[in-house]
């Protein structure tokens, strides 16, 4: 569900993301995370294993007056990422870290109200040959249970985390978070279209125990890859 993987620039509405030296590219994934996470009561937001940046960047379009930090570990991508912010028109509101999430959760003292990951899923099978995509890919370097670890810490107590998992492996990642008092109270189902099944799992946590909201997502109308209604309503201040 990513989009084909290109060096050139991929332009939004109101901002363009360079990713030559990103291992991972701009994607659907990273797309449906930064328009579907709640952002209106969010003062300080974290965007942890930021890429491009463009996950923290569109967040800033939605929310007019939150600070972004944004926390990366590989320096190419936190390169660009910082450049991709500081060419937006909110780069006052944005920050890039080069850390990895477990030493920043270590040093800092901010607590946010909202933090979001398109996190490492790959948990087992070979590594492939691209080694900089495989970091990302695989939970190598970001287990699940230290980015839970690092979220408990650094969510403040009516905070939110939002995260996008493959299918199983987000069944899983619930199931986990549970045991670090973080409960999943929010889910979209999201199908490429309507005959495939599930493949990606949008996910809301909080730290109080609720009645989940399951809802569904199709992507694609019909086989030619029209967007459905909903996908163009969640994502029409974003693509051209």
């Amino acid at each position: 569900m990513e989009t084909k993987t290109k060096d050139e620039p991929f332009r939004f509405r109101q901002f363009a993301v360079e990713q030559d030296r990103c291992s991972m590219k701009v994607g659907t994934d990273g797309v449906l995370l930064g328009a579907w996470a709640e952002v209106n009561e969010a003062r300080h937001i974290l965007d942890i294993g930021m890429g491009s940046g463009l996950i923290a960047i569109m967040l800033a379009q939605r929310n007019e007056t939150a600070r972004i930090d944004g926390v990366e570990i590989d320096q190419p991508s936190f390169e660009q990422a910082g450049t991709n912010m500081a060419r937006s028109p909110w780069s006052e509101r944005l920050e890039a870290f080069h850390t990895s999430i477990q030493d920043f959760a270590q040093a800092t003292t901010t607590r946010y109200d909202l933090i979001v990951s398109n996190p490492p899923f790959f948990t087992g099978g070979n590594l492939s040959y691209n080694q900089d995509r495989n970091s990302v890919r695989h939970t190598v370097k970001l287990p699940h249970q230290d980015l839970l670890s690092a979220v408990r810490k650094l969510l403040n107590e009516r905070g939110h985390f939002a995260v996008i998992l493959p299918y199983i492996e987000g069944l899983r990642f619930c199931e986990l978070a549970a045991t670090y008092q973080l409960y999943c109270f929010r889910m979209t189902e999201v199908q490429s279209r309507a005959d495939r099944p599930v493949e990606r799992l949008l996910l809301e946590f909080g730290r109080t125990k609720q009645d989940r909201l399951v809802e569904q997502l199709v992507l694609q109308a019909n086989e030619d890859q029209e967007r459905t209604a909903a996908y163009r309503a969640l994502t029409e201040d974003f693509y051209l």
